[in-house]
């Protein structure tokens, strides 16, 4: 089995909108009440998701000093690839 098979996973978001207009996420919350706080954006562009299917505006962000992908669909919807179970 693949120890690196991804699914999507929506999750909450607290995000701004900056005096130019972008959308900024700011935390990341879980169904299971988890909460993390974006420390850094390094990327954001449109993008697929290859490992969990999907696509929308892709955020390249560090947390706690790992990267991760949030995903923000045109339905306005937030997700992320999470590791399978």
């Amino acid at each position: 089995m693949d120890d690196d098979r991804r699914i999507k996973k929506y999750v909450d978001v607290s995000a701004v909108f900056t005096s130019s207009g972008q959308l900024m996420p700011k935390r990341i919350m879980t169904d299971d009440g988890m909460k993390y706080t974006i420390d850094r954006i390094t990327e954001i562009r449109r993008a697929a998701s290859t490992r969990a299917g999907g696509s929308g505006i892709r955020y390249t962000c560090s947390i706690s000093g790992r990267q991760c992908y949030l995903f923000y669909e045109e339905n306005f919807r937030w997700f992320v690839e999470m590791k399978a179970s």
